[in-house]
């Protein structure tokens, strides 16, 4: 017996949950295959959403119809608005979850989608048959006589149907012997086999998962979860590259053995936002604090006394990890001159004792853990739930995907999260809700949605994975993005929702909203223009924020070009203006929008000016079996580079690493630009 569905995800973590939701809700009928249900989208590190670039990234999963934003925004116990004190480029929303809720509520979300179906186990084989010659109609089925299964063992084919192997060498031999290769299926550990025509790999940490403390080792995806075995080597047996990631997490603290009333607190936003845009979620009203705490010198010589028995530095792991974010042991060693570092002391929810502490991830033994925990000011009574460990696993070079995050050498495979060498609650969301999106339109016969980088930061994030690769665990920063003054957070909706309405995940509701908001920003920004103020009416506004007088009147437009002014502070002294924001209703995140415009207008058509001339390399495509090597002009670094990478536009090769300025010049005068 099999089990039909159009899309199975592999793995419940938040890059799968956005990918099913996704899908399901664009008409694909779709199945969730998860270790577990009770921790769905858990929050395995840091119990947090968003921070810089983050928080841009999650606003723009709302935007396109993703869940993220609205579930954080049901489970936050903290929020924060960071670099309030930068431009507006820089703002950035952050918020502090209850885990437990956070996970519940996507349950809950996941189980009362429509067309959404959740099995429970684990997948060990991923089935194949041979990909047809011309795409195939959304509804067109491949011959289960077909199908091909790569088993554990590398190298090794199995059919589904061992007559056919036996006397079919093509499903015999290697995979390249056949062709190209489609997806078909899914089989478990329980020997369940579901068909489908995609499947969206979202395993996060869990293939070949190991997980390491001092010298002790074990197999697992997280504390508490076992690994996952199978798919690494079924790939890697038709031809894919696999490779080696770390990260890890710090020890948790149970709260009645801390003295709070020494530390440090460090409190939420007085008035705070919300991730969604959605009217449907609130900002939260009573928050809870979180708090800062300081390393010492003699933290630091007990934590070096474990040094020798670090697998981070014995050689124990071997894969890649974040330099963004160390382990406690990595800071000492690179920072060696430093006799404190500042950590934060976050709760891990409202109903629980657990505390989390950011910025001691370690590996180190829990011995040597947990004496130098106890130096450490307000934790001489410390009790810890669970030590800090690092966790080895298996991911996959985003090379080999396109942009709609479909794998290269199978037709109907997607990637998303940890899998393809990123790390964070975010990017894995992002990329799980274009994956889901972007198979569910492939299963339709329409073309994949593609942000470009001047669109959003999850084109940015795309577009240097499959571009660029990995040298480490990929973190969004601002800095990846080099149109931060078009792509920020109060924006992202006006810049999205419009595209997720076209493919269908947007609904009419949330659509009008949208074009209410920019409708009522463009309002706001004329009446400015033509709206004129005397010197006499903000004399005294003028003066209270150190702003020069005025000797003429000025339109509100000029006004606010100055520094500290604001739509805010004129609102109280200008009755026009007052009375023109009530009678249009203009929102306060419309007003908000309205001003950043205002001020960064000149910033702004700078970076929309340098995008559209970065455009029209995008818009000149290159064949997919273009042959690099026959243009002898090129470096031969570059012919490397552009054959394994094969980019789809003169753009994108611009942006690989080794492919100098000249090589461009090179391909755009073989294509005649």
């Amino acid at each position: 017996m099999t089990l039909d569905y159009d899309i199975i995800v592999i793995g419940g973590g938040h890059a799968g949950c956005e990918a099913a939701s996704a899908a399901a809700r664009l008409g694909s009928r779709t199945l969730l295959l998860t270790m577990d249900m009770a921790k769905l989208a858990a929050m395995s590190c840091n119990p947090a959403v968003g921070g810089v670039a983050k928080g841009q990234i999650v606003r723009e999963i709302d935007a396109l119809g993703g869940q993220m934003g609205r579930i954080t925004d049901l489970t936050t116990i903290q929020f924060r608005m960071l670099n309030r004190s930068k431009g507006a480029a820089m703002w950035s929303p952050r918020a502090q979850c209850d885990k437990t809720r956070f996970s519940e509520e996507w349950r809950r979300t996941l189980e009362n989608t429509w067309n959404l179906y959740i099995w429970q186990d684990a997948a060990t084989e991923l089935l194949f048959a041979p990909a047809p010659e011309t795409n195939a109609a959304p509804s067109d089925n491949l011959p289960d006589e077909t199908t091909t299964s790569f088993n554990s063992a590398p190298g090794t084919i199995s059919s589904a149907a061992e007559s056919d192997a036996d006397s079919d060498p093509t499903l015999r031999n290697a995979p390249s012997a056949a062709g190209k290769l489609a997806i078909r299926g899914v089989r478990t550990r329980m020997g369940v086999e579901f068909s489908c025509r995609k499947v969206i790999l979202t395993s996060g940490t869990f293939l070949g998962g190991v997980m390491h403390c001092g010298a002790s080792h074990a197999e697992g995806g997280r504390a508490g979860d076992a690994a996952s075995h199978g798919i690494t080597e079924s790939l890697r047996a038709i031809g894919f590259e696999t490779g080696r990631m770390k990260t890890g997490t710090p020890a948790r603290l149970d709260a009645r053995t801390i003295d709070f009333e020494i530390l440090e607190p460090q409190y939420g936003d007085e008035n705070p936002a919300k991730f969604s845009f959605s009217p449907e979620t609130k900002p939260i009203k009573e928050q809870l604090p979180c708090f800062l705490v300081y390393t010492s010198k003699e933290v630091h010589d007990i934590l070096r006394t474990g040094f020798d028995r670090s697998p981070l530095f014995n050689g124990t792991i071997c894969g890649i990890g974040p330099r963004y974010c160390p382990s406690i042991e990595d800071k000492l060693r690179t920072f060696a001159d430093k006799d404190q570092h500042q950590l934060f002391l976050e709760p891990e929810g409202s109903s629980t004792n657990e505390y989390y502490l950011n910025g001691f991830s370690s590996s180190l033994p829990w011995e040597v853990q947990w004496k130098a925990l106890h130096k450490i000011r307000g934790f001489e009574d410390l009790h810890i739930f669970r030590p800090g460990y690092a966790i080895e696993y298996d991911y996959f070079p985003p090379t080999q995907l396109y942009h709609s995050l479909e794998t290269k050498q199978i037709d109907g495979l997607y990637f998303a999260g940890q899998v393809n060498g990123t790390t964070g609650y975010e990017e894995a969301a992002a990329q799980g809700l274009m994956a889901g999106i972007n198979a569910s339109l492939k299963l339709r016969g329409d073309e994949p949605l593609v942000l470009r980088r001047d669109e959003s930061y999850i084109g940015v994030l795309i577009d240097d994975l499959v571009t660029k690769g990995v040298d480490e665990p990929y973190r969004m920063f601002t800095s990846r993005a080099e149109y931060r003054i078009l792509l920020r957070q109060d924006n992202a909706d006006i810049r999205l929702t419009p595209v997720s309405h076209k493919i269908g995940l947007a609904n009419d509701e949330r659509y009008r909203n949208t074009m209410q908001k920019k409708s009522s920003v463009e309002s706001l920004i004329s009446f400015a223009r033509r709206q004129s103020v005397a010197p006499a009416e903000i004399e005294s506004y003028l003066k209270s924020v150190d702003s020069t007088p005025l000797t003429q009147s000025r339109k509100i437009y000029d006004v606010l070009l100055r520094n500290k002014i604001t739509f805010s502070g004129l609102i109280d002294h200008l009755t026009s203006l007052k009375n023109y924001i009530e009678e249009n209703r203009c929102t306060p995140e419309a007003i908000e929008e309205a001003e950043i415009q205002i001020k960064y207008h000149g910033y702004i058509e700078r970076e929309r000016h340098i995008a559209d001339k970065m455009a029209r390399l995008e818009n000149i495509p290159i064949r997919p079996d273009f042959n690099y090597h026959q243009l002898n002009s090129l470096s031969i670094e570059s012919r490397q580079k552009l054959t394994r990478i094969r980019p789809a536009t003169i753009g994108q090769a611009s942006r690989i690493p080794g492919v100098s300025p000249a090589d461009i010049n090179v391909l755009l005068v073989y294509f005649g630009r």
